[in-house]
């Protein structure tokens, strides 16, 4: 499959490994690759999509940084009850110990990933189904559009719950795809 993808969607592909790894994720995630659609290199389609439809990329790596703090906390809310804030807790201690302090910690510290990382679920779903997006619109490669469509088909993963919270759907994606590499193999 990815001997169809272009340079473009290649490289998304490589910059959500990255990305991943920089989060120290275990697995290549729907966010990790929708954070990557915005990095494709220049002349691809997707980033200018996602600003054509107000997904700024800001928005969306706050997003993800909400969700990854929500996922490493789960009993954040339990604590809260009991007159613990963890954000409080982690500004004290960067105030008084420098940044990054409690992930310099035993506890903080974890493996760092090497080599390749595998795709989650989603992600592995979403890869396939831009394939399909792809084959769909006639068209003979998959490019980062592709990969967003394929985000946006996948039911699961936080890049489709992302996209669809802020109103994009398939169906317009799909369209102004169709119409953005109509408009590219006319030039």
């Amino acid at each position: 499959m990815f001997e169809k993808f272009t340079v473009s969607a290649r490289r998304v592909v490589v910059l959500a490994q990255e990305d991943a790894r920089e989060r120290k994720q275990d697995h290549i995630r729907s966010e990790n690759l929708l954070i990557s659609l915005y990095a494709a290199p220049p002349g691809a389609t997707a980033p200018a999509l996602l600003g054509a439809a107000g997904l700024a990329q800001a928005d969306v790596e706050s997003e993800v940084e909400r969700i990854i703090r929500d996922e490493r906390s789960p009993d954040a809310a339990k604590l809260k009850a009991l007159g613990i804030d963890l954000e409080e807790v982690r500004r004290a201690a960067e105030e008084n110990f420098g940044p990054g302090a409690l992930e310099r910690t035993r506890a903080g510290k974890q493996r760092r990933l090497m080599g390749h990382i595998p795709f989650d679920a989603a992600s592995k779903k979403a890869l396939e189904l831009a394939l399909r997006e792809a084959l769909a619109l006639k068209h003979k490669h998959i490019g980062s559009e592709h990969v967003l469509l394929g985000l946006l088909a996948a039911d699961g993963g936080a890049a489709h719950h992302i996209m669809t919270a802020r109103g994009l759907t398939l169906e317009s994606m799909r369209a102004a795809v169709a119409e953005a590499v109509a408009g590219e193999e006319g030039a």
